[in-house]
Order: C-alpha cells, then sequence, then structure tokens
C-alpha cells in the first residue's frame, strides 16, 4: 500500500479528517477521509479502500498538528467505538457541528437562517444515561466482554472503564463480565440495554435462554449490592419486564415545568438529562406560547415536550405513531395532573396529508420532534395546505432534530410553505460523537 501526504481541511460526519490528493497538473483531485487526522494537519496516510472519486485511509505520522488537538482522557479511545472526538478540544467539537449544520442547510435545504444561535452545552463527562452495551463471551480467553463495539468491527471492546457513562456505571463494568461470566446463560445474554432514572440504574439483560434457579439468586445478589434494578427481555423490546427489585420508581425530572416523566428501560428517552432539561425549556421560550394558544406536538413520544407546553398553553395535541406510546403518553399527562389540557392522537407521521392536518383543526404553534429520518411527509402537507388553507399554518414551528441532513432537507420544503428560517443551531447533546442534535425556528411570512 502506497503512503501519502495530505492536508487536512475539515471533518466529515464520522470525525474522520477530509484532504483532497493534488493530481500531477497541480488541480485537486480525489478526496480522502483519514481517520484520526483533524483540521489544519498535515499527515501521512495508508489508504485501505479505494474508489473512483474517494479513499479512506489510516493516519500513520502527523507532521503538523492541529492547536484543536488534545490527548484522549479515555485509555480506551484508540479502539472503542463508543466516542469519535476525544482528541478534539470539546468547544472545537461544537464548533465543528455547527459548521455541519449550517453547511448542511446551504447545500442541502438551499436556506440560510437570519440568526445562528449559541450552542447549548452540558457535562462533557459522564454524561450518558442511556446505552445500549454488547455483551460477549470469548471462548479463546475465557471471558465475558461488556461495553462498546469496536471501532468499525463487529467485535465488542475490551474496555475496563467508560468516561462517558456515569461514574457508577463504569464501575460495574468489570463487575458485570464476572457476573454474567458466572451465569449458567453466560453466553446467551448479548446485549445489556441501561436507562438511569431519578435514583435508578436499571439494566435489560437481554437473554436467548431461560434462567436456573441458581441464576436468579446470584442476579437478585448483584442488584442489592450495587443498588441496580434488572429487567429481562426474552424477545423484542415489548417483552422486556422488571425481574428484581419490582417495586422501583423508574423517572426523569423537568423541574423548570414540574414534570415527572415515567418511563420504562426500553423506551426512547434522551440519552443527556442535563442537555434535555436545557433543550426543553429553550424549545419553550422559542415557540413564544402563549396561554390561549393551541399547540401541536408531532413525534410526542411520551410526552417530554407535550406535558410541559400544556402548562403554558391552552390546549396541547400530541401526536405519535405507536398506539402504545400514546396511551402511555396520556398517563403520563394524568399523573401529573395535565389530562385535561392535553390529547393525544395515533397518526403515522410518515404518511400525513394536508386532509389529515385540516381535520386536527387550527394550531397556532407546533412543535416537531422526529427521528433520524425526519418531517418530510409533514413538511410537504404544510406546502399542500399553504395552498388550499393557509389560514390554518401555525404562525411559529420550532424543529428539534437529530440529524441535520434530515433537518436542511425540509427546512427547504418548509420555506415553500411560507415560513422563514428564523433561527437555528446545534445542542451539544452527545459530547466526544459526532453525533449532532439541533434545533431550528420557522416563522410565518407576513
Amino acid at each position: 500500500m502506497q503512503e501519502n501526504t495530505i492536508f487536512i481541511k475539515s471533518l466529515d460526519m464520522d470525525a474522520r479528517g477530509v484532504g483532497h490528493m493534488q493530481n500531477e497538473d497541480g488541480s485537486q483531485g480525489k478526496v480522502v477521509f483519514v481517520e484520526g487526522a483533524l483540521p489544519g494537519e498535515t499527515v501521512s496516510f495508508t489508504s485501505f479502500k479505494k474508489k473512483k472519486n474517494w479513499e479512506m485511509a489510516r493516519m500513520d505520522a502527523l507532521h503538523h498538528e492541529s492547536s484543536m488537538r488534545v490527548t484522549p482522557k479515555c485509555v480506551h479511545f484508540d479502539v472503542c467505538g463508543g466516542c469519535s472526538m476525544q482528541h478534539l478540544e470539546p468547544t472545537a467539537q461544537v464548533a465543528i457541528k455547527q459548521r455541519v449544520l449550517e453547511d448542511d442547510l446551504k447545500h442541502i435545504g438551499k436556506v440560510r437562517p437570519l440568526n445562528v444561535m449559541r450552542p447549548m452545552y452540558g457535562p462533557t463527562w459522564g454524561y450518558r444515561y442511556r446505552a445500549r452495551l454488547s455483551v460477549r463471551y470469548v471462548a479463546k480467553k475465557e471471558t465475558v466482554l461488556v461495553g462498546f463495539k469496536e471501532r468499525k468491527t463487529i467485535y465488542v471492546a475490551d474496555i475496563k472503564s467508560c468516561l462517558i457513562l456515569p461514574q457508577h456505571v463504569s464501575d460495574l463494568l468489570l463487575p458485570l463480565r464476572a457476573l454474567i461470566g458466572s451465569l449458567s446463560l453466560y453466553d446467551q445474554i448479548p446485549q445489556i440495554e441501561l436507562a438511569i432514572g431519578e435514583g435508578v440504574t436499571a439494566l435489560v439483560l437481554r437473554i436467548m435462554a431461560p434462567q436456573t434457579p441458581a441464576d436468579e439468586v446470584k442476579l437478585k445478589a448483584f442488584a442489592d449490592l450495587h443498588g441496580v434494578q434488572f429487567w429481562l427481555q426474552t424477545k423484542g423490546p415489548e417483552t422486556a419486564a422488571p425481574f428484581y427489585p419490582l417495586d422501583t420508581d423508574l423517572h426523569y425530572l423537568l423541574p423548570e415545568f414540574g414534570i415527572k416523566m415515567p418511563f420504562k428501560p426500553v423506551d426512547f428517552t434522551q440519552v443527556n438529562h442535563y442537555i434535555n432539561r436545557v433543550l426543553v425549556g429553550k424549545a419553550l421560550r422559542l415557540l413564544e406560547v402563549r396561554p390561549d394558544d393551541r399547540v401541536a406536538d408531532l413525534f410526542c413520544g411520551l410526552g417530554n415536550f407535550t406535558l410541559p407546553l400544556a402548562t403554558q398553553a391552552r390546549e396541547v395535541v400530541g401526536i405519535e405513531g405507536s398506539t402504545t406510546l400514546s396511551e402511555r403518553a396520556l398517563d403520563n399527562a394524568k399523573a401529573n395532573g395535565l389530562s385535561e389540557k392535553t390529547t393525544f392522537y395515533t397518526r403515522n407521521l410518515f404518511d400525513v396529508t394536508a386532509d389529515d392536518l385540516v381535520a386536527l383543526g387550527k394550531f397556532d404553534r407546533m412543535l416537531i420532534d422526529p427521528p433520524r429520518d425526519g418531517a418530510m411527509a409533514l413538511s410537504e402537507a404544510l406546502v399542500e395546505l399553504s395552498q388550499s388553507r393557509a389560514d390554518l399554518l401555525p404562525k411559529r414551528i420550532v424543529y428539534v432534530s437529530c440529524s441535520p441532513s434530515t433537518l436542511a432537507r425540509d427546512a427547504g420544503i418548509l420555506v415553500n410553505a411560507g415560513y422563514v428560517l428564523d433561527r437555528a443551531g446545534v445542542v451539544n447533546m452527545f459530547p466526544h460523537t459526532s453525533h449532532v442534535e439541533s434545533m431550528a425556528v420557522f416563522n410565518l411570512a407576513g
């Protein structure tokens, strides 16, 4: 394999350095993605995957170091795939994510925000309150591994600690390896789902075989010793059920709004509780909800935004694609004394039409918080609504996104519905990773 030298201009979404080869005539050649390289650096690299227009490479030597480079704090960083940006100074990580968002808005959505919001920050270590840990029995080593996958492989990284997990969970990694290795089904547990609530740490064991009475004794003893709650999952997420102890209340708090949010460990909740509080508060302030407003919360989940909105608006309608989630969101509204101000519907928002929006009635404000696929059908339905019943369009939309590319795509569509992209910015929900959480505000023109 040939070794080359290249200047790195930027980072891609997987935190790889991006540079260009130089053709023999001096013109810019194919793009090269170099793992471990940072913008502003000159590096030697070896390509391990080549295509017509690009190459994938690993860094062999660093000739000019970026001022943004720092020594990774975690000893497992070079192997573990849980993080990809620990070698980059944290504020620089956020600046690069902001650039990704702005570039996507410009090139994909063909829009530019009137204002760029200051990034929202939180703790950079010990923030991950949700995680899916892989488990693997390695026969050659006669040991069980618990952690994240290695970079670019299917194998589980041999980690003994994790700095993005809370300290008490990091401290459980080696005891969990020993526990699972002592069970009869030591090679029948492929995964542990971690979910932390207020004072509760839940661990969902995905088990592929029945546990024995001796296994049950060991699990209960471990739970008592380490103060955790075990759940067992035999098939899909719907089969997850508490095992021991049974009387633990799993919930998180939104203290600014007096909300207590019950959840199950297999539910989707934000991984970063501190940033989630900041995110909810910021979204509601940007939405500028008035006491007489009727508000829509689309892709509402368990009511993370719906219930805080209900403390400010006349009525909030939460819509989710799952009947189970809609029913549980209503249960959460009842538990918080907000059922009279909330209504929940089950609708497929990936197939929504303008007629569906007309049937739901007039909304003064709308909050959209879709999964990674975005809200393309909804955005197109709003365009159609602008042509037939413009009087039903909400005056302001706040769009919370975990994918800057689909947010940018949908922003371009919403502009065609008569909206102006008032502001946009990033939320550092996942420090040291390449994941970008963002938020955008759209105002109806005129």
